[in-house]
């Protein structure tokens, strides 16, 4: 039988989580985003869809306050960055991205990988950590159903129980957001398969987290998604509720291609060339 992935509680009224307003962002001469905004709430599942180097992990990396915009303002719980005290904030928008799990090393076991985010860590040894945290770290491995690899090395388990300890990790900071850069880059398509069914599952039994997902695949988007951003050249195509924005229409223009949205009998959404 597949684990399950226990509720996590939750406290957070239906309120504004993370925003970015109008944002841009320019390295020298290059505009990498240009006025994006959006707006993410106590509830929401947003996806970010676009074409490879549109701007999408750049937008989730501000999001998650790791970069700073050259212009517009990203607000946290109302407070806008730049006047709030960022660490104690940012291990709470529990950023996985695609590239986390080759910076561990895969001999670490998966309660190490849980309890170093504790501190925002890669490694154990680069803090002291109490009986407090490993309760806490194996709380988060229980709930996403894979406390039986507590002692297991990372790299000895199967893909999509490395996405689940991963996601145990993102869970150890009470976060108030969960933001995931394109999580199945790594995958085959059996374990592409899996993480969409765990997403769903984990937005079902954590439905006042928000999270919003990078990728440019449409047939990676779970359907429990409920709002879409997509995006072209560091702008914005559309935003908003994913049947309104998600179409054919706005697909083409974001591929710049002539595109078709269909859904699939058990719900999920494709897209291919017309």
């Amino acid at each position: 039988m597949p684990a399950t992935v226990a509720p996590m509680p939750s406290d957070h009224s239906p309120s504004v989580i993370v925003e970015a307003r109008s944002v841009s962002l320019i390295r020298e001469t290059t505009t990498i985003l240009d006025s994006v905004s959006i707006t993410i709430r106590s509830g929401e599942r947003w996806v970010i869809l676009g074409p490879n180097g549109c701007g999408k992990t750049t937008l989730l990396r501000m999001l998650a306050l790791y970069l700073h915009p050259s212009s517009g303002d990203i607000t946290v719980l109302g407070n806008t960055l730049g006047e709030f005290d960022i660490r104690p904030i940012r291990p709470r928008l529990a950023y996985v991205s695609a590239t986390l799990l080759s910076s561990l090393r895969p001999v670490l076991t998966c309660l190490q990988v849980v309890m170093s985010a504790r501190n925002g860590a890669l490694e154990t040894w680069w803090h002291d950590y109490d009986d407090n945290d490993e309760a806490i770290a194996l709380s988060a491995l229980e709930r996403m159903g894979v406390a039986r690899f507590a002692n297991s090395a990372i790299g000895e388990l199967s893909s999509g129980e490395q996405q689940r300890a991963l996601l145990a990790r993102a869970l150890v900071n009470d976060p108030i957001a969960l933001l995931l850069d394109e999580p199945s880059a790594r995958l085959d398509l059996g374990g592409r398969e899996q993480l969409v069914k765990l997403l769903d599952e984990f937005a079902s039994n954590n439905p006042q987290l928000p999270s919003v997902i990078v990728t440019h695949h449409v047939d990676e988007i779970p359907t429990s998604t409920t709002h879409c951003l997509l995006m072209r050249a560091g702008t914005t195509i559309a935003s908003g509720p994913i049947n309104d924005t998600l179409t054919s229409d706005a697909l083409s223009q974001c591929f710049n291609i002539p595109m078709v949205v269909d859904t699939r009998p058990n719900g999920r959404l494709t897209a291919y060339a017309r």
